[in-house]
């Protein structure tokens, strides 16, 4: 039975002996756990603040797109297009698809067409500052 007891001692003493060890290694553990949650998060969020701020910026300012006006689309299959693109008072009519942009037709403008653009951004102007006195006056 002596000898019993002293294989009970060993394994107690044992016992505290590691377990501060063993609490310093899940501590480390832990930490670097976090450490890298932390990292992944932040780039996370960096590839998310950097497409909301892509969707959010004038994509055209950038690009110096400013004749540049995407009139109608429309989908012809999977993956292929046909664009009407107006560049100043000229239409191209593009079919885009499989990586490439093809020309499909060039014709002028339509003069109402011109006219209704600015009519339309006018009228939205206007209308905008009478929601906003009519708002300011209550």
């Amino acid at each position: 039975m002596n000898g019993l007891k002293d294989v009970g001692s060993l394994t107690a003493d044992s016992a505290s002996q590691v377990s501060p060890q063993l609490a310093g290694d899940a501590v480390n553990s832990l930490a670097m756990l976090g450490k890298t949650s932390l990292a992944l998060l932040l780039v996370v969020a960096t590839i998310w603040l950097c497409s909301f701020l892509l969707k959010r910026l004038n994509r055209q300012h950038l690009l110096g797109g400013k004749n540049l006006r995407i009139i109608s689309s429309c989908a012809i299959g999977q993956r292929e297009r046909v664009v009407v693109v107006a560049i100043e008072q000229t239409w191209l009519v593009l079919g885009v698809g499989g990586g490439q942009v093809n020309l499909l037709h060039q014709l002028d403008a339509p003069a109402d067409a011109v006219h209704s653009a600015d009519q339309g951004a006018e009228s939205f102007a206007s209308r905008l500052l009478r929601i906003r006195d009519r708002d300011s006056g209550n």
